[in-house]
């Protein structure tokens, strides 16, 4: 089953909305914020990709968003910012299915939660913190807010996630079980996670060295992104072509004839199974120093990836002095595009992306053509 992307939204580091995300792409990735945390009693900062999600008010009053945290309001502005996109603010939802991932959750407000039992026990703990604190409820929040009457899922499975949830996106098209799908992804950072990214790494080295891939350099952050999936058979974003996760198998490679944008984001367990997956000479761009690193960073990805198709080219990748394993900076001209991530574990996700669907093959998409050079 392939799906059309109709309509795009994103927020994260770089700003909000995919003009930002272009921008940030054509000019360089912006210097990462700051994140504030106590350990031993003393407060500690560290480098962080920190996202705004104050742009919901253009689309959301505060009177309705008072009890919904940051988490939630990042998956809301994202959602908002696609179904805008597509021309779809307005209009009956009957028919649109609503699917969210993400690796960490809830994590301020789950945290916060803990805190309120520990500080005021069982009977006076937040009510307001514990509704929040679940991993669906910025999916809750969303189908409220936006009025989706259809099915909703909450898919969490780490660096997984994004394909995980996708490959369900795909299957209730196909299955006739709704015309559209409104597919998102989103994670955030919070102090706990900085004090235990500190206490197992140390401190941030920074910046995102994405082909480093024996080298730990990974920073923080968050972000949205959110794709308007249907049925149809065009769309300006392209088609998503296929889904794939599994284990990766010894002698396994991805076949060597598209463009692969890989979520390389710092971490060498995770970044060094690459190697083994890709052929030598592969065409090969990253684009986590825009956004960071967290588990469902694939989704911003594949909105870069969507806006390569429509624009016809690959924006600069983040290459550093020199590529591994002979693999040179991705091309694109007309042709496909796909998604790569990696866990610690040995799985991997790749996601297709075609931009016709003349263009789909059995297993992979074709890429020739032009040189896109790559961003030190």
């Amino acid at each position: 089953m392939k799906a059309s992307i109709q309509g795009l939204g994103v927020v994260g580091a770089f700003g909000c909305g995919v003009a930002a995300l272009k921008e940030s792409l054509l000019q360089g990735p912006h210097s990462p914020g700051e994140l504030i945390f106590t350990a031993e009693g003393e407060e500690r900062r560290m480098a962080a990709y920190r996202a705004d999600p104050a742009p919901l008010e253009r689309f959301v009053s505060k009177r309705e968003t008072r009890r919904v945290d940051h988490f939630s309001k990042l998956a809301l502005l994202g959602a908002c910012l696609a179904l805008e996109d597509a021309g779809a603010l307005e209009g009956p939802r009957d028919d649109l299915g609503l699917i969210i991932a993400s690796g960490y959750g809830a994590t301020r407000t789950t945290f916060g939660f803990l805190d309120s039992v520990i500080a005021d026990g069982d009977p006076c703990a937040s009510p307001t913190l514990f509704s929040n604190s679940v991993h669906n409820a910025a999916a809750a929040h969303v189908a409220i807010q936006l009025r989706i009457t259809g099915p909703t899922l909450t898919v969490s499975q780490f660096e997984m996630s994004v394909a995980s949830a996708l490959g369900s996106a795909l299957a209730w098209l196909a299955e006739g079980r709704v015309r559209r799908v409104l597919f998102g992804a989103v994670d955030e950072i919070c102090p706990v996670l900085g004090y235990c990214h500190r206490r197992f790494f140390g401190a941030s080295p920074g910046p995102i060295a994405p082909f480093d891939l024996e080298r730990h350099s990974a920073v923080p952050g968050e972000g949205a992104a959110f794709l308007l999936l249907d049925s149809g058979g065009s769309s300006r974003y392209g088609l998503i072509a296929g889904v794939e996760l599994r284990r990766i198998r010894a002698g396994q490679q991805l076949p060597g004839h598209t463009a692969f944008i890989l979520n390389v984001d710092g971490h060498p367990p995770c970044s060094g199974h690459y190697s083994r997956l890709l052929p030598t000479g592969a065409g090969v761009a990253a684009f986590t120093p825009h956004y960071g690193s967290f588990p469902t960073g694939q989704a911003l990805d594949l909105a870069v990836a969507a806006l390569a198709l429509r624009d016809g080219r690959l924006p600069p990748g983040i290459c550093g002095e020199a590529l591994p394993n002979g693999w040179q900076p991705a091309t694109l001209d007309g042709g496909g595009v796909t998604c790569v991530t990696c866990d610690g574990d040995g799985y991997f996700g790749a996601i297709r992306l075609t931009a016709s669907s003349e263009n789909v093959k059995p297993d992979a998409t074709g890429i020739k053509g032009m040189e896109n050079g790559c961003q030190k």
